[in-house]
Parts: C-alpha cells; sequence; structure tokens
C-alpha cells in the first residue's frame, strides 16, 4: 500500500470560525486519535491531503510541527456536500505491525451470463483486519459466466497473506439477480381484456 507523508501543524483555535479560517488558508481541521492518547488537533494541506485520500485507506506519516512522526489511516472524513471539498477529517493512530480493521473496496469484472441479469453489489467494501502498514487497497473479483442466482461469497475472495476476514465466511459480497420481464404499464389494458370488458 502507498504512504503519503503530510506536514502538520499544532492547532490551537476551535470552533466553526476558526476552522473557516483554516479552510481559507487551504488547510484542512483534523483530529488524530488512538491508542489511549488526547486527541491532537491539527492542520493538514488540503489538496495534499485530498490527492492522499484518493487512495482508500491509505498509510499517512504525519510530520507534527516538525518534531514528531506519527502514522495514521482515514477513519472518517466530512466533504462540503456541494463543492465537495474536504471540511474535517478524523485520523486513527496506528503502529507498524499493529492490526487494523478496515474495508476494503470490491471490484467486479467480466461479463455475466447473457440473459440481461444484473449484478448486485450486497457489499461495496469487504470488512477484513490487515497490518496498519499493509493494508490492501482493493480486491477484483471475476463474475465471467455468472448466471442468475450466483453468488460471491466473502471466502470465495482471495486475500493476501496476513490479511484475514473480519466478517462471517458465509458473508453475500455479491449477487447475480434474474433480469425482471418488462411489465405493462398501470392502466393500459390488452385488446383482449377491452373486449371482454365491452360485453
Amino acid at each position: 500500500m502507498s504512504e503519503v507523508k503530510l506536514a502538520a501543524e499544532t492547532r490551537t483555535e476551535f470552533g466553526k470560525g476558526a476552522a473557516r479560517r483554516i479552510r481559507r488558508a487551504h488547510k484542512v481541521p483534523v483530529v488524530l486519535y488512538g491508542h489511549g492518547t488526547d486527541p491532537k488537533h491539527l492542520t493538514l494541506p488540503g489538496h495534499d491531503l485530498l490527492l492522499a485520500l484518493r487512495t482508500p485507506n491509505v498509510l499517512i506519516s504525519l510530520d507534527i510541527d516538525g518534531k514528531a512522526n506519527e502514522l495514521a489511516i482515514p477513519k472518517s472524513v466530512q466533504r462540503d456536500a456541494v463543492r465537495g471539498h474536504l471540511e474535517h477529517v478524523d485520523l486513527l493512530l496506528v503502529k507498524r505491525g499493529e492490526k487494523v480493521t478496515v474495508e476494503i473496496p470490491v471490484h467486479a469484472e467480466g461479463e455475466l451470463a447473457p440473459g440481461g441479469n444484473l449484478l448486485e453489489h450486497v457489499l461495496n467494501a469487504l470488512p477484513v483486519e490487515a497490518e496498519a502498514t499493509h493494508i490492501p487497497e482493493g480486491f477484483t473479483v471475476s463474475v465471467e459466466g455468472l448466471e442468475a442466482g450466483a453468488s460471491v461469497l466473502a471466502k470465495d475472495i482471495a486475500l493476501p497473506s496476513g490479511v484475514t476476514l473480519a466478517v462471517e465466511d458465509d458473508a453475500v459480497v455479491l449477487q447475480v439477480l434474474a433480469a425482471q420481464a418488462e411489465e405493462a404499464p398501470e392502466g393500459e389494458e390488452s385488446e383482449g381484456e377491452e373486449a371482454v370488458a365491452e360485453a
């Protein structure tokens, strides 16, 4: 997995007004917590953080005030509903070699069997336990030739060494739904039904 280094500054101002000033300076208010330590209130460069968060479960190496280095993974991300820019981020403190529970995106590839069936993602992300410095970026699952009624279970997904499921083995991740026949719009009767009604 990728590791991104970011320079962080300790945040001393709080409240909505302070948060707006931070964002105007193209930075993002961040809270770092975990391991029973007191939460640390930080600011991170907005553009660099936005780029880092494009990778799910990215490992972030924080250089805090040029004095301390900490490792963290994203735990909660708040975005502006309209513009999409970062409003606030919670980071979870981790240690090298430590195992964490994370959700890994699942991607499907291949074509279903002919018939217009639909593929449903029951789980868009698979919960797993992995070392904080070796978190998979995603799982790719082949659905080539699957027919209606077929499903892919959690245990069917190949996991890298050191990664274990954090969900039941028989949890359904993907399933193929049968194509539904088109129904006539309500209120429209066939010619035969109309003839019966007139009689």
